[in-house]
């Protein structure tokens, strides 16, 4: 396993290519076993709880995720070629972060449960109902293979106030 330098939105090429729609998967290889392994050890040592392969420049419909708290084992989840459907009408509003735009949080509304249905790691077919944090996580990774990050949810004003921040971070590093 590798770890993979995660796009930030500071960048002009990762911005753009963070901005593309991925394509979907033909099948699960062992190729696209090593993507979803590397992807999982790069956004451990992000930290974070959820990854697009997207956000390490390879737009192709795969998620990893991780919801354990840190007193939890590890508890690694994989989607491949993921859709949404049935969400609520029933909103939650969440305070949701990014590992491509670093130290910036905002409360984001989004669906309060939703159903996905996906390929784990096996190539197998999953259909589920998710709802709180998974159902918050499993939307916003999901953005990013539609090439939507979470701060295009927000006001401009909000939007530009993410961006100078990443930015003026970034020069400060």
């Amino acid at each position: 396993m590798a770890i993979r330098r995660i796009l930030t939105i500071d960048n002009p090429a990762d911005l753009a290519t963070l901005k593309k729609i991925s394509t979907p998967v033909e099948t699960v290889t062992d190729d696209l076993r090593v993507l979803m392994d590397d992807m999982l050890e790069t956004m451990y040592d992000a930290p974070g709880i959820g990854l697009a392969a997207v956000q390490v420049g390879e737009p192709v419909r795969i998620i990893v995720m991780d919801l354990a708290r840190e007193d939890e084992e590890p508890a690694p989840r994989f989607f491949v070629n993921p859709e949404l459907f049935d969400p609520s009408e029933e909103l939650f509003s969440y305070e949701e972060g990014c590992l491509s735009v670093p130290e910036y949080f905002d409360a984001v509304e989004r669906p309060a449960r939703i159903k996905v249905r996906y390929l784990n790691y096996q190539g197998e077919k999953v259909e589920e109902e998710a709802e709180g944090l998974f159902a918050v996580c499993i939307q916003h990774e999901m953005d990013h293979l539609e090439g939507v990050l979470f701060i295009d949810h927000l006001s401009r004003l909000r939007r530009d106030r993410a961006m100078a921040k990443v930015k003026k971070a970034r020069r400060a590093a």
